[in-house]
C-alpha cells in the first residue's frame, strides 16, 4: 500500500537534490555560460520529480535498484536537452542514478518507508 508519508520523504528528498544539482551546475569554473532561471528550475523540477517518482513506483526491485532505475529514467529529460553536449547529457543521467540511489537510501533506508513492492 502506497504511504503519504513515503511519497512526501522522497519528493521531500528530490526538492533537496535538486537544489544541490542547481548549485553544483551554476558552479561553472570557467564563467563562460551563465544559467539562466529556466535552466535553474528545469533541474529544479527534473530533480523534485524524480523523487516524487520514487515515492510513488511500486516496481518490484529491490530499494537500492530502484533508487538507481527511476534517478535514470527521471534524467533522460535533462539529457535530451542537452544532447548537443554529450558530456552534459552524460553527466546528468549519471548524477540523476546517483541522486535517484541517495533519495531512495534516505528514504528507504533512513525513514525506513520501503517501496510498495518491498512491503510484507
Amino acid at each position: 500500500m502506497l504511504t503519504a508519508k513515503r511519497v512526501i520523504i522522497a519528493t521531500a528528498f528530490g526538492v533537496v537534490f535538486g537544489l544541490v544539482c542547481m548549485y553544483l551546475a551554476a558552479a561553472n569554473p570557467e564563467g563562460s555560460t551563465p544559467m539562466t532561471t529556466g535552466i535553474k528550475l528545469s533541474i529544479l523540477l527534473s530533480r523534485t520529480l524524480t523523487g516524487f517518482m520514487i515515492g510513488i513506483s511500486a516496481l518490484s526491485l529491490p530499494w537500492w535498484l530502484h533508487g538507481i532505475v527511476l534517478g535514470a529514467i527521471g534524467s533522460v529529460p535533462m539529457a535530451l536537452a542537452t544532447i548537443d553536449q554529450p558530456v552534459i547529457a552524460l553527466s546528468s543521467v549519471v548524477m540523476g542514478v546517483i541522486y535517484g540511489f541517495l533519495i531512495e537510501v534516505f528514504t528507504s533506508v533512513v525513514f525506513k518507508e520501503r517501496p510498495v513492492a518491498m512491503r510484507k
